[in-house]
């Protein structure tokens, strides 16, 4: 069924829910999606490394998505090349309720920072129409290598104003 967006809670990422988190990004349709991933999603070391660094990061805005208390996901707000982009992992189980985008509306009340970038590949339909129904507009396309899919593809790109 579809998840209500009361039904939704966001808190701020803990070092404990990255390894419910890790679990997430090793399913092969998601990380398919996704495209641009690790090169070694299953590199466990790699991955603690990385999202500890960015917890302790004070540009890094990431919270845990929580649906009846049970971990969905997450958003993260980073920042590229002085630009703020926002990223989202749901967990499969959690595919098409709404999650996604019933989270993203609550984290861009928290997350104040526009504009702001989402980037999505050129065929992962379900993500675009998250960013659109948050009301990110696409602005543009560039070819980048995904590690997921072993190859350049094109990916979009959204901002919110």
């Amino acid at each position: 069924g579809y998840i209500k967006v009361s039904d939704i809670k966001l808190r701020n990422t803990t070092g404990n829910d990255l390894e419910t988190l890790f679990v997430f990004q090793l399913d092969k349709d998601a990380n398919y999606l996704a495209a641009f991933t690790s090169k070694d999603p299953a590199n466990k070391t790699e991955y603690m490394a990385k999202w500890s660094r960015l917890l302790a990061d004070s540009t890094v805005n990431m919270r845990t998505i929580l649906v009846n208390n049970e971990i969905a996901g997450s958003v993260v707000k980073y920042e590229t090349e002085g630009k703020a982009e926002i990223t989202y992992w749901i967990d499969k189980h959690f595919w098409g309720m709404g999650v996604a985008t019933a989270a993203l509306e609550k984290f861009l009340m928290i997350e104040n920072v526009r504009p702001i970038y989402g980037r999505v590949a050129f065929d992962n339909f379900g993500s675009q129409r998250v960013l659109e129904k948050c009301g990110f507009e696409k602005v543009g396309k560039e070819k980048g290598f995904a590690n997921a899919r072993d190859k350049e593809i094109e990916e979009f790109i959204y901002k919110l104003d």
